[in-house]
């Protein structure tokens, strides 16, 4: 058996309570959630994107994203609207607004990802990261490939 503080799942949590507090630090700052952080990094990516996508590329579901996305919207960040297309289709899209607060938080995360990549051998680094991307790519249980 795995010792217990060796095991991956404890191992992710560690490594999220190492790396977490620095980014909500600037979340809080600006009166943003992790969750509404989420959705801002995609749109500042994207622009617009389905909500099925956006869903899925945060990895928030679909019946808590509709809260997000509404006070985001009372935020005057983003918008939706239907897809003239497809009536089925919601489509998020960001604002000036949320494209201004971009050039005021991003400088900021840039930072907290250079400080972080700084303590941590390059190579490392980039093992790191490859096996977490390889990591995310096995199916759930349940769900075949």
């Amino acid at each position: 058996m795995q010792q217990f503080s060796r095991s991956l799942p404890m191992m992710l949590y560690a490594a999220l309570d190492a790396v977490m507090p620095r980014f909500r630090a600037i979340f809080k700052e600006f009166g943003l959630t992790e969750q509404q952080w989420r959705v801002l990094r995609v749109l500042w990516e994207r622009r617009t994107i389905s909500f099925g996508e956006l869903a899925g590329l945060t990895h928030i579901s679909p019946p808590s994203l509709v809260g997000v996305v509404d006070r985001l919207r009372l935020m005057g960040l983003l918008d939706k609207q239907r897809c003239q297309n497809d009536r089925r289709v919601v489509n998020v899209q960001i604002t000036a607004a949320g494209q201004a607060l971009e050039q005021q938080v991003m400088p900021r995360v840039d930072q907290a990802y250079r400080d972080l990549q700084a303590s941590v051998d390059p190579a490392t680094w980039s093992v790191l990261l490859q096996g977490l991307q390889e990591l995310a790519a096995v199916p759930a249980a349940g769900e075949t490939a």
